[in-house]
């Protein structure tokens, strides 16, 4: 004989004793990427052991961008990778650059599926988040802790995406 269970509704509290849920939560809320996007911050922490460094679970919320678009910088980060994933199925831009002495090379930029996610290397030059067309969820795992993970490097002259997807 089967016994029936129950769905209950999914709260922190209930879940507290099995782990963490990973929601936007409005308290972790900053703005970045110059006020483009919100990063629901510190949402979950993977089980890491070493130098005082964790790997973090983020939502951030992605405004979409306006075409043309002038890639004017990039960013990298030194002490970890970075990964994006489409939570919403819609397409997004992924804009990098090969490094030419300590400085991003001409970027590349490749339009992804929603339901293809991205995993920046560590030290890899990238632009911040691309939404196109609409407000996009991404689920972001990346570090957090001691010493400076972000580089951010400004081109002389910006390059152009004439268009979106």
């Amino acid at each position: 004989m089967s016994r029936l269970l129950e769905i209950e509704p999914l709260t922190r509290e209930a879940f507290a004793p099995f782990g963490t849920i990973i929601e936007a939560d409005p308290a972790t809320m900053r703005h970045i990427n110059g006020g483009n996007t919100e990063r629901f911050h510190g949402l979950a922490r993977a089980d890491v052991v070493g130098d005082g460094a964790n790997v973090i679970i983020n939502i951030f919320r992605g405004q979409p961008r306006s075409f043309p678009y002038s890639v004017t910088m990039m960013e990298r980060h030194p002490l970890g990778s970075q990964s994006f994933s489409p939570l919403d199925d819609r397409p997004w831009l992924v804009v990098v650059a090969d490094d030419e002495d300590g400085r991003p090379g001409t970027p590349r930029v490749f339009q992804a599926n929603g339901r293809q996610g991205v995993n920046y290397g560590r030290n890899i030059w990238h632009h911040p988040l691309m939404s196109v067309g609409a407000v996009s969820d991404f689920l972001i795992v990346d570090r957090e802790g001691p010493g400076n993970n972000l580089e951010e490097f400004f081109y002389d002259e910006p390059f152009v995406i004439d268009s979106a997807i």
